[in-house]
């Protein structure tokens, strides 16, 4: 294995991952706060989940995003 190609390679498709998935989520946490179904101040419960043929079954990464300060939600 080449650790520089692989590397690179990796480093590419978490850019691309990282890039589009932020442009997803923006797009549909603005599309569900304009449809009513967010107010613009939760937490989101998020997942990630990767797989890689032969390598990675399943990895999961759980996280939140907060969509307002802690001050602005404890307020609204």
């Amino acid at each position: 294995m080449n650790e520089e190609v692989f590397n690179l390679d990796l480093r590419k498709f978490l850019k691309r991952f990282g890039v589009t998935a932020q442009r997803e989520i923006e797009r549909a946490v603005k599309e569900a706060i304009q449809d009513g179904r967010l107010t613009g101040s939760e937490t989101l419960e998020v997942r990630a989940t990767l797989t890689i043929a032969d390598v990675i079954t399943e990895l999961r990464i759980d996280g939140q995003i907060g969509l307002a300060h802690a001050a602005s939600r404890d307020s609204g």
